[in-house]
């Protein structure tokens, strides 16, 4: 039986539909997809494959507005830092009003030493977006460069007032170390102390504000700075052992004895059981000493010269000069200290009084002969 003929109609139409093949995406619409994946690459940091992308999309599309800024950055990423600065010029030709533009542009230029023009860029950008934190950042260290450190102590200051939290640390650093170079230390403790009282509760703020007070002899404040670091940044066993030295120093035996705990809690480290060696034998108590000194000698590492050292002189007060001399012997043989001319006496002298006079001659020639 014959199908009717307007139903053989359909079905032909039908056929004829489904073998059409799917129409070609436009360059533009292939460029798209082109600088997504660009995108992508450039956020996995393959900037090599990114930037061949971007090329790509360069190709298809040209004149596509977000691509010479986007160039810009793989070049930047990448060191390419005349390249970028190509990308750059034209990408604020393109879009003159955009501030990240140009804020980028006096970065680079800044990179390259070109300061009259990283000026007048950066200037542009605070012209349009005057709460642009790289740009307020990048001027002040424009600023820095010509030895202008009050200006651009305070462009730190407000690039830190808006920019990420994230941030705002390191700018606050930033503008204390621009004053602690120009030795003006007690501006410099003022700039963080008021960062500490915004809200900024950076280890390595807290603990930089905590040496300059140490500086200014305000122990008990210090040692405060110290506790605070020491809780912003509870794996650095550095700030409880610092703490522990200050409440030495302040004849605080239990606080500083606390504090020490504190910091071999984080770190099993031998300088820490040198100096809680050191309190019990202010307090006269040698077996207490001898026994810190037996962990001591269990976790030394050698691995910092200056803990070796310590180690070394806590041996001859507890009576264990041979030892100590062995010591004494392994760091005045490096090469870093030939010319540490205390450290070479102090073996040389160990050594004579225990008739070792291989390494007195050994110690005495690194000195020129300088030696008891």
């Amino acid at each position: 039986m014959r199908a009717p003929p307007v139903r053989k109609s359909l079905l032909l139409l039908f056929l004829l539909a489904c073998s059409k093949a799917p129409p070609r995406p436009t360059p533009v619409q292939q460029a798209e997809g082109l600088y997504l994946r660009a995108t992508a690459e450039y956020l996995r940091g393959d900037f090599e494959r990114a930037l061949a992308s971007f090329n790509e999309v360069k190709a298809l599309d040209p004149r596509n507005p977000r691509l010479p800024a986007a160039l810009g950055e793989a070049h930047l990423s990448m060191g390419r830092l005349s390249e970028a600065e190509k990308d750059f010029h034209e990408a604020s030709e393109r879009d003159p009003k955009r501030a990240a533009i140009w804020s980028r542009l006096g970065f680079i230029q800044s990179q390259l030493g070109e300061r009259p023009e990283a000026t007048r860029s950066l200037a542009r950008a605070l012209a349009l977006n005057p709460m642009d934190f790289h740009a307020l950042e990048e001027q002040g260290e424009l600023e820095a460069k010509e030895g202008h450190e009050d200006p651009a102590v305070a462009d730190l200051l407000k690039s830190a007032a808006v920019g990420p939290e994230r941030e705002r640390a390191r700018l606050y650093l930033r503008g204390a170390e621009l004053l602690r170079k120009k030795f003006r230390d007690d501006d410099a403790l003022t700039l963080l102390q008021r960062a500490v009282e915004a809200g900024v509760a950076s280890p390595e703020l807290l603990a930089q504000t905590g040496e300059l007070l140490v500086r200014q002899g305000k122990l008990e404040e210090a040692s405060a700075a110290y506790r605070s670091a020491a809780r912003a940044g509870p794996r650095d066993p550095a700030y409880w052992e610092l703490v522990g030295e200050i409440e030495s120093q302040r004849g605080r035996a239990a606080n500083a004895r606390e504090a020490y705990r504190e910091s071999l809690r984080i770190q099993n480290r031998s300088a820490v059981h040198v100096a809680l060696a050191r309190l019990d034998l202010k307090q006269q108590d040698r077996a207490a000493a001898l026994a810190e000194l037996q962990l001591a000698l269990g976790s030394a590492s050698g691995d910092d010269p200056r803990d070796t050292r310590e180690l070394a002189d806590l041996l001859v007060v507890l009576g264990r000069k041979p030892d100590a001399l062995r010591l004494y012997t392994l760091l005045a043989s490096e090469p870093d200290s030939a010319k540490d001319s205390a450290l070479q006496r102090v073996t040389a002298t160990l050594a004579r009084e225990l008739g070792e006079e291989a390494t007195v001659k050994a110690a005495c020639a690194r000195v020129e002969g300088r030696c008891p």
